[in-house]
């Protein structure tokens, strides 16, 4: 991530009350942080539409016969 000191984090926290306002500035941190926690949530959850490898493992049918064309 970015390195960024202390004269840059003041910048951006005089942007976001410039922005925002003094008074909407707690509300929107929290929208922020909601979002990134949702965000978080959606990047490390295993995605469940997709199969495992090698299989579905589950399945106790057969696959389906090709078909015969006489």
């Amino acid at each position: 991530m970015a390195d960024l000191g202390l004269s840059e984090l003041l910048i951006i926290v005089a942007v976001f009350v410039l922005l925002f306002g003094s008074a909407r500035l707690p509300g929107a941190a929290r929208s922020v942080g909601r979002s990134l926690r949702i965000f978080r949530a959606e990047v490390t959850r295993p995605d469940d539409a997709s199969p495992p490898p090698g299989g579905t493992g589950d399945r106790d049918e057969p696959p389906p016969a090709p078909p015969v064309s006489p």
